[in-house]
Formats: C-alpha cells, structure tokens, sequence
C-alpha cells in the first residue's frame, strides 16, 4: 500500500532577508514621518530645539553677555535661518545691539541642531541679512543706526543702507550731559559698499581689511560747544594716528572713495545760538593706504575737491604716515575765485568780525605738522577787502566804539590789497600754530591754515 506524503508543519520563523526588509521598511517609514513632520512643523521644532540649545550654548561661551532670540524659523529648501528679532546685551552694560529681523543662509545646518557651537568658520560660505540693526554706547552717550546690512561671506562684499551714527539725545541734551567743552558728531550714510573684504576677520574680529569701499552722499556734522569752560584734567580729542593705535586688530583698506560728500564744522558760543560754521559740499574724495601697521607704503594720502563755503573751488591732498607714534601729516590744495563775504557765517560768530567787502582771486597753501606743530606757507592773492568789528554782546558794527575800531582796523591793521608786484611777488601768510587742548582734527586743520590767511589779512 502507498504510503501517502507527510504534510508539513507550519512555521512562522522569517528569513532574514525578510526581517531586513521590515526594518529597513519600518526605519524609513519614521524618518519620512519625522521628515513631513519637519517639514509641516518646522518653525515649532526650530524655536523648541535649535534656538534655546544654542542660546545656552552661546551664553556658555560668552559669559559676559546675554543673547535674546524671537520667532526663529528655518528655511530647509533655501537652507536660511531667519529670525524675527535679536538682543545682545553685556552684563556691564558697555553697549547693546537690537536688530529687528536677521537672516542667514548657506550654512550646515545640522550642527544647530545638534547644539554645536556656529564658529566663524562655519560661515564661509554664507550670506547674512540684517534689517534695522542698533546699536546703542550709553556711556558715550552714541548711537549707531543701520537701515540694511547684506554680507556675503563667499563673495567677499558688504553692503549697508541708511547708516548713521549720532548722539542718543539731541544737542541739547547731549551738551547738557557734561559741564565741560565737547564735540558732537553726526555722520549719515546714505548706501555705502566695500569688496574684497576679509568677512571670516571681522567676525574673529582680528582683521578689518578690504580691497575698496564707496561711500554715497554721506554727511559728516562736526559741533563743538564753546559756551562752556574746558576741562583741566581731560586728554585732547584723539588724532588719526591715536585712533588707529586703539585698534588692536589688523587694519587695512586699499582704497576709499567718497561721492558728493559734505562735511559742516561748527563753533557754538551761546546755548541755542547759531553755530560759526566752515563747509564743504560736493566733495569728491579718494583715500589710499588706510592702515594700522606698517605695510608696503609710508603713508596714507587722501585726495578731495569740493565747493568751499559753496562759493569756491577747493582742492586738498592729505598725507598722514602709517602707524606714526605722534600727531603728524602734511596737507596742501588751493582755492579758486570766490568773494569773500562767506566767511562771515564764521567770522561774525568766532571772532566777531564781519566781511564788508572783498575778492580772492586765488589761494594756495602747504602746511607741514609734526608732533603737533603746524608750519607752512599760504599765497593769497585778493582785493578790496573791507571789514567792520562787531559788538560781541549785540553782533551790531553800529556803535560808535564798533565804527572807531573798525575804521583804524580798516585803515592800519587790514591788508586790503594783496596782488601781485611787477615781479609777482606777493605777501606770504607764515603759518605756525601749536595743537591745543581741545582741538578737534578738522578744528586743528582749520586753525592752522587760518593763522596763515591771518598773517597775510591782518586779523
């Protein structure tokens, strides 16, 4: 008889290619679930995760200061951080710095996530976005404004809109803070760019070099109180050399270039009075060698021209060695025809003198400081000048002892004609002015040519 076949048992063992299919299965199935979750929720896992291990990282780090971040998102597609707002305040409260909505992009963005420290290094190829950035010195009572800053680590280029730098409070409230002298500065910048910038240095904040940068339409406001004493024990304001030797970090820019620039110096004499003020509009500037350390040149040389008073034609060229250990440069230009009844909005305030009349013809000086003298020469040639002294409490030329000092002025004291002989020759103005305590740079260049015209004018 046949003998019919033994069914087999069933097993529910499974081999392990089928065990590796179903893990391999399972696996990909909670990362995908994990990416859509991600990606649905990602705002909700960037502020839960990233940005407090990365506060606390950060703070960790820099224990001296205090980090504030709000709303941050991330951008997985363009791989961008964004941030809707940022505060970074020092414990001794030096400063502070806001800034309302902030980007970056082009970083690795996994180790954010893993609470790794961003090192500078990390943004090398990265593009940095920051809208209406503040930054705010309470103790130097300054402010600094930025509308727009784009930096492009990987291009090697920064760009800002609506810079400014500017006292806190306004001018009264800033003179009124100190009983002493001080002076005030106001810069605006409209859009300034450089190229060839050193981005990975400037956050080491080891190297501030570049190749260029352009400035446009930037104003420079310089107001300085002399309604108040000077203060005995204080240092003098600091000078090119001294402002570059607090710069610890390397400091290098090959070239500046300035277009329709306008910088205004003024002398204020009497709380809401109007200032003495010296202008230049429409300067066209361009500087060479900008630098901290000794390099392949000796000095740093600007070039400007521009409208003097609005009225004449000036041209300067500036030449300050690099890294020199005391206050010295050497600067010349010349002036073209111009009357000369716009000096009064200086004269009539500093020195209580008023233009009547008078033409220059042409001007051209060379002046040479070192170690804070100033020597030199101006060559003026003018004519039919006629001044008139004023009252220093009613700025009237009207008064009988203003009409008697202004008449022997006019008649001994004052060159009115200065033109040239049959030879050409003319008088020289001898320049020769020591710094003072107090002198501002631009009061110093200032000072220094005008004893020169004084030497010539008589006043």
């Amino acid at each position: 008889m046949e003998q019919m076949p033994r069914e087999q048992a069933p097993t529910n063992r499974l081999s392990p290619r089928k065990i590796a299919v179903n893990v391999v299965l399972a696996v990909g199935a909670v990362v995908i679930a994990c990416l859509v979750a991600f990606l649905l929720f990602t705002d909700t896992f960037v502020n839960e995760l990233l940005k407090g291990r990365n506060i606390s990282n950060f703070e960790k780090t820099h224990p001296n200061y205090s980090l504030r971040i709000r709303g941050v998102g991330y951008d997985i597609w363009q791989n961008r951080l964004k941030c809707d707002s940022l505060s970074l305040t020092p414990t001794d409260s030096g400063f502070s710095c806001t800034i309302a909505a902030s980007s970056v992009s082009g970083i690795g963005w996994i180790p954010l996530f893993l609470g790794r420290a961003l090192t500078p290094e990390h943004l090398a190829n990265s593009d940095v976005d920051a809208d209406n950035f503040v930054l705010i010195f309470p103790r130097e009572q300054y402010q600094l404004r930025c509308g727009r800053l784009h930096v492009s680590v990987g291009d090697s280029a920064i760009v800002a809109d609506s810079f400014e730098l500017r006292p806190i409070a306004e001018d009264e409230q800033f003179f009124a803070a100190n009983k002493f002298r001080r002076t005030r500065y106001r810069l605006v910048i409209p859009h300034w760019s450089m190229t060839g910038s050193a981005c990975i240095g400037f956050l080491r904040r080891d190297m501030f070099c570049g190749r260029s940068a352009r400035l446009q339409d930037p104003v420079l406001d310089i107001l300085a109180n002399k309604d108040k004493p000077k203060r005995s024990d204080s240092s003098n304001p600091l000078m090119p050399h001294e402002v570059f030797a607090t710069i610890k970090a390397t400091l290098q820019l090959d070239s500046l270039s300035i277009t329709n620039g306008r910088l205004t110096y003024g002398e204020r004499f009497a709380r809401g009075a109007d200032p003495a003020e010296i202008t230049l509009d429409s300067m066209r500037v361009t500087v060479g060698g900008i630098a901290n350390r000794c390099c392949d040149h000796d000095s740093t040389v600007l070039m400007a021209q521009g409208r003097f008073m609005n009225a004449g034609a000036v041209n300067v060229r500036m030449a300050i060695p690099v890294a020199t250990p005391d206050f010295s440069l050497r600067y010349s230009g010349t002036l073209s025809r111009m009357p000369l009844k716009p000096l009064n909005s200086f004269l009539e305030v500093a020195e209580q003198i008023r233009i009547k009349s008078g033409d220059l013809h042409s001007a051209t000086f060379d002046i040479n400081v070192k170690s804070g003298q100033a020597n030199g020469a101006v060559r003026i040639v003018y004519s039919d000048l006629s001044i008139a002294m004023l009252n220093e409490e009613t700025g009237s030329e009207k008064g009988i002892v203003d009409r008697l000092t202004s008449f022997v002025a006019n008649t001994i004291k004052i060159r009115q004609n200065n033109l040239p002989d049959k030879s050409g020759a003319v008088k020289l103005g001898e320049v020769a002015y020591k710094q003072k305590s107090g002198d501002s740079f631009f009061r110093f260049l200032w000072y220094a040519l005008r004893s020169g015209l004084g030497d010539v004018m008589g006043f």
